[in-house]
């Protein structure tokens, strides 16, 4: 059967030859998860959940589909609301969409249940979310997201609790301190430089877009590769070219002063010196009239920075970092990214960089679109598999500590009630196991235990139900049998590998082998 898709109007179902099968094949984007994964995914989560509710975060679920005007900031001009959102109509005309990300969700939720929920409202979810955009390396239609959001809290108090909980997080994960970092910025004191090097107004909204996009680049691409994104533009190795933003040179140099400065209280002088330097009025003092990022910078002095270090978070774990952004336009103050900053290599032995593995930040007019009045939130997000990717690299959560189940193989398929019993027996001693319900005969039946990854099988055959015995095999053990030359340890090793028990003794026969390989 070809693997080329259909074209249009050719070889529908209706059309397609009665005998024909569908291929199976996964859509673009979308991924599969074996047992491996989904454990070690659910081993991350349960400790990063122990986290926020440590925090005094609490759980929330909301629905994977909400209505398309509820995403209204990813709708575009047009019948069909699926730019960006995977869209479809009800039987009552109303557009509905797969969620982009669960903020949206939970501002909707905040808005219908004003009155009953608590003031500030803390919550955490993980969940599905779906992206309909063109997949890529690392780019998914369909992944997972950890969030922790606190709604109606104005202080940036909030934030810094959100900074603190990436730092513990990590930490709760076994990423060593050093190894990690929790890197702040705020959208409104960006918003002051771009207004004080002229870049105000709508008129300039394509150029601030890009000088943003320039200086998130930063430790990608570095000041010269930045350089190139605020002016001209720039191209990339493979020879693509990316448009700049076609700023002056005052206006690069006044950004590259910002990039280079190393915490807030140093970004003051910077700041003031730009817009002296644009053209800023002094006031009868001397110094400058009262400047637009006056008040987001004392306001992340005092209610960020100072914060977390009385709390006792220094720089090697939280620090301050000019070039982060966040790309989403609706993030109204403090941004934060968590990274790894441990060498990272891949199975080939290359190092990677993978980015942010928590990010987030301040949104406070998106809950507005409901109610209409202001309603502060800052929130986190946990990029689920970009973190378990890069702590299995650092032999982390790797997934295969959990052990396959005791296999209880059938000698004599007219006894099926008497092996059932045994499986029962070590199910109520709390001992996973299974009883094999294929048709094979009895090597078939010992590499289907090999597969499941057991510790040992349960063997019973006329002899031993003579004897009122079972035989108990070590898989494991029994693997490394061939490669013992030494004729008396490998008879020593076999006996241990493969015994008998009366099956009475069950139980304690399996346990024997289990505790061979307890940690």
């Amino acid at each position: 059967m070809s693997k080329k898709a259909d074209k249009p109007g050719q070889g529908s179902e209706s059309t397609r030859p009665r005998d024909s099968r569908p291929e199976a094949r996964l859509p673009k984007g979308l991924q599969d998860s074996a047992a491996q994964e989904i454990r070690a995914t659910e081993a991350m989560l349960g400790t990063i959940k122990s986290v926020f509710e440590l925090y005094g975060f609490e759980p929330l679920s909301t629905p994977a589909m909400e209505y398309t005007d509820a995403l209204g900031k990813f709708l575009p001009d047009q019948d069909r609301p699926n730019a960006g959102v995977f869209s479809f109509q009800d039987d009552d005309d109303q557009w509905l969409s797969l969620r982009y990300d669960l903020t949206a969700p939970l501002a909707r939720y905040f808005a219908e249940n004003f009155q009953q929920l608590p003031k500030p409202f803390r919550r955490y979810q993980t969940g599905l979310v779906w992206r309909n955009e063109k997949p890529g390396p690392g780019r998914f239609r369909q992944f997972m997201q950890f969030d922790a959001d606190t709604v109606g809290a104005p202080s940036f108090a909030a934030d810094a609790e959100l900074c603190m909980l990436a730092a513990d997080t990590m930490e709760a994960l076994g990423v060593p301190r050093g190894d990690y970092v929790v890197k702040v910025n705020s959208r409104k004191v960006l918003d002051g430089v771009m207004e004080a090097i002229g870049l105000q107004g709508e008129a300039n909204a394509s150029k601030r877009l890009i000088a943003f996009r320039a200086m998130d680049k930063l430790d990608r691409l570095g000041i010269d590769g930045v350089r190139d994104l605020l002016g001209p533009g720039r191209k990339d190795e493979s020879g693509d070219f990316t448009k700049g933003a076609l700023l002056t040179d005052d206006q690069i140099d006044a950004i590259v002063a910002v990039l280079k400065s190393t915490d807030f209280k140093s970004l003051g002088p910077i700041l003031d010196q730009i817009t002296m330097n644009s053209g800023g009025v002094p006031d009868e003092h001397g110094g400058l009239a009262h400047l637009p990022y006056e008040d987001a910078l004392n306001e992340m002095i005092e209610q960020v920075e100072r914060p977390v270090r009385l709390a006792g978070y220094g720089p090697d774990r939280i620090c301050f970092d000019p070039s982060i952004v966040r790309g989403l336009e609706y993030y109204t103050g403090p941004v934060f990214e968590t990274e790894l900053t441990s060498t990272i290599k891949d199975e080939r032995g290359q190092e990677i960089r993978l980015g942010s593995v928590m990010s987030g930040g301040r949104y406070d007019g998106l809950v507005e679109r409901f109610t209409g009045e202001r309603v502060p939130a800052t929130g986190i997000s946990v990029g689920v598999s970009r973190l378990l990717f890069g702590l299995q690299l650092l032999g982390k959560y790797k997934g295969d500590d959990v052990p396959g189940p005791v296999v209880v193989l059938v000698f004599d398929k007219d006894r099926l009630s008497d092996y059932q019993r045994m499986v029962q027996t070590l199910r109520d001693a709390d001992i996973r196991a299974e009883l094999y319900l294929g048709s094979s005969g009895m090597k078939a039946q010992m590499k289907y235990a090999d597969k499941r990854g057991g510790p040992c099988v349960v063997l019973q055959g006329g002899d031993e139900k003579e004897r009122d015995e079972v035989q108990i095999k070590d898989l494991k053990l029994g693997a490394t049998l061939t490669a013992i030359e030494d004729r008396d340890e490998y008879l020593k090793k076999q006996a241990e590998a493969q015994f008998a028990v009366p099956e009475a003794e069950l139980v304690a026969g399996v346990r024997k082998v289990l505790d061979r390989y307890k940690a």
